[in-house]
């Protein structure tokens, strides 16, 4: 049976479209007052729907209702119009129904369960951002740049990003099978994953050696500035003197914006940290130090790479602006913008971005990253022994140093970390450099206390 033009399925279209023509309506009386009550008006945005998109909405929704091939109330179309006006923004603005809003609040804290990785969307396909470190996607070794192009036997391109990450998420133990292009790589290839309970230890520390101190932040959750202060105030405490600090912030996909902030103030005493600028007023706002270096100077090296983002790139950004630390590694993600949670209902909320956020000097980040003031590329490093290896010490008959220091030379050269040296070349790097800042600051040191020498 054909349904004639004013049957009664086109009524939620005609009502939805005289709701919006009265909204568009209303929109123009109050522009009209605003105008004559107020010069400073035209400098406002004109809230004036567009009447013909209005009737193409409400005619498209009508042909759905009436066309698609299953039966779709009206209720989920007008919550996949809102899902589609978010993610036609920016590939971080998005809809979160219950079960989505629940993850994002679970996901601050720490702990949540799936395969253990950051991610976006690019041109149709889920993006890696990062791996989050010691989880199933790290473990299997998934690299940030990765485009997953199949979860399982479902195809990426045509899901958005929460539908792709509820394919991923699923029982402890359960495992999938992801479909994976890499640059550099001749074809897709797939990787096996084994989900499991994601706990992200936001904050470790060891020392590499006496006095040089390495700490990994993986990602800024609620409690990681404190987490971090106490660290560092746990360092600057013990007998051996704090020689150099190394921060490692590669892969960090970012997180709670004010724990970079707290990261940010235990290094720097003074000045401008981050601040941002948006639309609406409360969207702006500035974080400036409060003035407590709790390693007193000690010289701070930070690495970063193409997994960096958003928090982590407001630390190198901030360190890198007040040169309080030389940044080492690569380029960072380049992820600028703020997101704000607004909870529409009790159990549903958009994220939407509002604001881009700037460093100290007024650099924005976004699409740009930061860019490192000493470059090296993750590598794999093969050590070449010189052919031979005779030095005079091996000479036979050889004269002896003269100082007793020949047996301390000897065993300087075994402490070589030669195992940090072929596992992570960036670090080893890092580690080099604030050997060297120490050699050089502890050599001016000595010279300015040395006595002058009296002109005879």
């Amino acid at each position: 049976m054909t349904l004639s033009p004013f049957s009664r399925a086109t009524l939620p279209s005609l009502a939805l479209c005289a709701a919006l023509l009265s909204l568009n309506s209303h929109a123009q009386d109050s522009e009209s007052t605003a105008h004559s009550n107020a010069a400073s008006a035209d400098d406002e945005p004109k809230a004036v729907l567009p009447l013909d998109e209005l009737r193409t909405f409400a005619d498209v929704f009508n042909h759905i209702r009436l066309s698609y091939v299953e039966e779709v109330d009206d209720e989920t179309l007008l919550e996949y119009a809102i899902q589609g006006m978010l993610e036609g923004l920016d590939p971080h603005s998005s809809y979160l129904n219950e079960e989505s809003y629940d993850d994002l609040q679970v996901n601050t804290s720490g702990e949540f369960g799936g395969l253990g990785m950051e991610v976006g969307m690019e041109n149709g396909f889920v993006k890696v951002i990062s791996p989050i470190d010691d989880t199933p996607a790290d473990k299997a070794g998934i690299e940030s740049g990765d485009l997953i192009i199949k979860l399982g036997d479902q195809p990426v391109k045509g899901l958005n990003l929460n539908e792709a990450v509820k394919l991923m998420r699923g029982p402890k133990g359960s495992k999938i099978v992801i479909t994976v292009v890499r640059e550099g790589a001749a074809q897709p290839f797939e990787l096996t994953l084994k989900r499991d309970t994601i706990k992200v230890a936001s904050v470790k520390s060891k020392e590499l050696d006496p006095g040089y101190h390495y700490v990994r932040i993986a990602q800024f959750q609620a409690n990681t500035g404190t987490e971090f202060a106490a660290i560092l105030k746990k360092i600057h405490s013990s007998q051996e003197p704090l020689k150099g600090l190394i921060l490692d912030l590669r892969n960090n996909p970012g997180g709670v914006l004010q724990s970079s902030v707290e990261v940010v103030d235990a290094l720097v005493k003074e000045g401008l940290i981050v601040y941002t600028l948006g639309r609406i007023e409360h969207a702006d706002f500035r974080h400036s130090a409060t003035g407590s270096d709790l390693i007193d100077g000690a010289p701070v090296v930070v690495l970063i790479n193409g997994g960096s983002a958003s928090a982590s790139e407001i630390v190198a950004g901030a360190l890198q602006d007040h040169h309080r630390a030389v940044i080492m590694g690569t380029n960072s993600f380049g992820k600028g913008s703020v997101q704000s949670v607004v909870p529409i209902s009790e159990d549903r909320a958009i994220k939407l971005t509002t604001a881009r956020y700037y460093t100290p000097s007024g650099r924005s980040i976004q699409a740009q990253g930061i860019a490192p003031d000493i470059e090296v590329e993750h590598a794999k490093i093969e050590t070449i022994k010189t052919r031979g290896g005779i030095t005079e010490a091996d000479l036979k008959g050889h004269l002896k140093s003269g100082d007793g220091s020949e047996s301390d030379s000897k065993e300087r050269r075994k402490k070589t970390n030669t195992a940090l040296f072929n596992r992570d070349n960036q670090l080893y790097e890092a580690l080099n450099l604030l050997k060297g800042l120490n050699i050089l600051s502890a050599g001016k040191a000595q010279a300015d206390t040395k006595p002058a020498s009296a002109a005879l």
